[in-house]
C-alpha cells in the first residue's frame, strides 16, 4: 500500500528549536536553548487544591465534552482582564496559543497570500502559516518598533500582518508608546490588519509595556494571549480576542480541529484565578526572572566585553538577543558550544526571507545564576576562539 501525501504536508518542516531541545538531553548540558518557563514557578499546589476542588464540586460537567468557545467564567474572565471594552462573546478559548495561530491561518490565508511578519519573528508563527501557502513578507524595524515606511510599502494586498510587541521572541525587544502609535496609525491608514499576539507581556521587570495594539484598534486586530507563561504551559491554555466579523469561522475551525479545549483543565484554571491569585502570583516570577537576566547581563559583560559581541537587555520576557561579528556563523558554532555542554538557538530560523546567521537567542530562566556564570563563560570561550582574523 503506498500513501500518498497532500501537497500542504510537503511544506510542513521539523521545529528546528525542538531537535536542539534533543541535544540538551545531554548529561551535563547548561541550555539556553528551550523557550520553556521556568518550573519553579509552576503552582503545584494551588492547581492541587483546585483539582480537588473542581471534581468535587462539578466533578461531571469537568469530564464531559463541552462548548467549542471555552468555557463562560474563563472567557468572562479574559475579557474582564484585558484594558478595553469586550464583549465575552468575542473570546475563543484555544489548545495553547499555538492553536490559535493554527486556526488564523486556516481563516485568513489563501495559497500566495501576502503576510507581512517582523524580522526577524516567531519561529512557531511561520510553522502555523507554512502550510497554507503564504507569501512571507520581512517588515524592517528597530529595538523600539516596527518601520512604519516599509510597512506602508509592503502593506499592499497583504492579509495581515503578525506582531509580538511584548518582550519579543526572539529577540526580547519591545515596541515603545511611540512605535505602538506610528504602527496602529501605519496599519489603519494601510486597511491592514494586525494580529497581536501577547504571550510575555505580564513578564515585565520595571515597569508594565504600554497599551496593546488591540486596544488602539479593536475592529482591525486579532489579539492573542496564553497561560502558558503566567501559570504553566502543560495546560495548554490560550486565547484570542477576535473581531465579531471574524469569530464564528474561527469558531467554526476551532470545532473541526479538535471540538473544544479540555474543559476540565479550564475549570481548574478559573478556580486558580479566584481571589487575584495572579497579582500575587505573577511578581514572584517577574522577580525570579529579572534576577536571571540580571546574572545573564553581567555574565556577558565580564566574559564578551570588548569582543565585537552585542547584546541587548530586554526589559521583561525571557530571551535576549547576541549579534555576532561579522562573519561569524551561530549554526556552525553551536556544534563547538555543545562540545563545551552549552547549548543555544542560532538565530537563522527566525527570519522569514534571507536569514542572518551571525545572531543567536539566549533564554535565560531555565538556568540557575551558577549555570548561568559556567555556561556563558564557555559560550565566550567557543566566540573568542572563532574571531575573525584581523586583516
Amino acid at each position: 500500500m503506498k500513501w500518498t501525501q497532500a501537497a500542504r504536508a510537503e511544506k510542513m518542516n521539523p521545529s528546528f528549536i525542538r531537535e536542539i531541545l534533543k541535544v540538551t538531553e545531554k548529561p551535563g548540558i547548561i541550555s539556553f536553548a528551550g523557550g520553556l518557563p521556568s518550573p519553579k514557578t509552576f503552582p503545584v499546589d494551588a492547581f492541587a487544591k483546585a483539582c480537588a476542588t473542581v471534581l468535587s464540586t462539578d466533578g461531571q460537567g469537568a469530564l464531559q465534552y463541552a462548548a467549542s468557545e471555552g468555557y463562560a467564567p474563563l472567557r468572562e474572565w479574559v475579557a474582564a482582564s484585558l484594558p478595553w471594552d469586550i464583549d465575552p462573546a468575542q473570546v475563543l478559548i484555544t489548545t495553547g496559543s499555538q492553536q490559535a495561530l493554527d486556526l488564523i491561518a486556516k481563516i485568513l490565508i489563501d495559497k500566495g497570500s501576502r503576510v507581512l511578519v517582523e524580522t526577524p519573528t516567531y519561529l512557531g508563527a511561520l510553522q502555523a502559516f507554512t502550510p497554507m501557502e503564504p507569501e512571507f513578507v520581512s517588515v524592517a524595524g528597530h529595538a523600539d518598533g516596527i518601520d512604519v515606511d516599509d510597512l506602508a510599502a509592503k502593506a499592499p494586498g497583504a492579509r495581515f500582518m503578525y506582531v509580538l510587541p511584548n518582550f519579543q521572541n526572539p529577540t526580547g525587544n519591545s515596541i515603545n508608546e511611540a512605535g505602538r502609535v506610528a504602527l496602529s496609525a501605519a496599519a489603519a491608514k494601510a486597511g491592514l490588519p494586525l494580529i497581536e499576539d501577547n504571550p510575555y507581556g505580564d513578564l515585565w521587570f520595571d515597569a508594565p509595556p504600554p497599551l496593546p495594539l488591540t486596544a488602539r484598534n479593536p475592529e482591525g486586530c486579532i489579539y492573542m494571549g496564553s497561560f502558558s507563561k503566567t501559570l504553566a504551559p502543560g495546560l495548554r491554555l490560550g486565547f484570542m480576542v477576535a473581531p465579531k466579523e471574524l469569530y464564528p469561522k474561527l469558531l467554526q475551525a476551532k470545532q473541526a480541529a479538535d471540538l473544544h479545549t479540555p474543559s476540565f483543565n479550564q475549570r481548574m484554571v478559573v478556580e486558580v484565578l479566584k481571589g487575584g491569585f495572579l497579582d500575587r502570583h505573577v511578581p514572584t516570577i517577574r522577580a525570579l526572572y529579572k534576577s536571571q537576566r540580571d546574572a545573564m547581563l553581567a555574565a556577558l559583560d565580564k566574559n564578551l566585553a570588548g569582543t565585537g559581541v552585542t547584546w541587548n537587555k530586554p526589559a521583561g520576557g525571557m530571551f535576549l538577543w547576541l549579534k555576532l561579528p561579522k562573519g561569524m556563523d551561530a549554526v556552525k558554532l553551536l556544534p563547538l558550544a555543545v562540545e563545551r555542554n552549552v547549548a543555544y538557538v542560532p538565530g537563522a530560523p527566525f527570519y522569514s526571507g534571507e536569514a542572518e546567521h551571525g545572531n543567536l537567542r539566549l533564554s535565560f530562566v531555565t538556568a540557575s545564576v551558577e549555570q548561568i556564570n559556567t555556561g556563558i563563560a564557555a559560550l565566550a570561550e567557543v566566540f573568542k576562539t572563532n574571531l575573525p582574523k584581523s586583516s
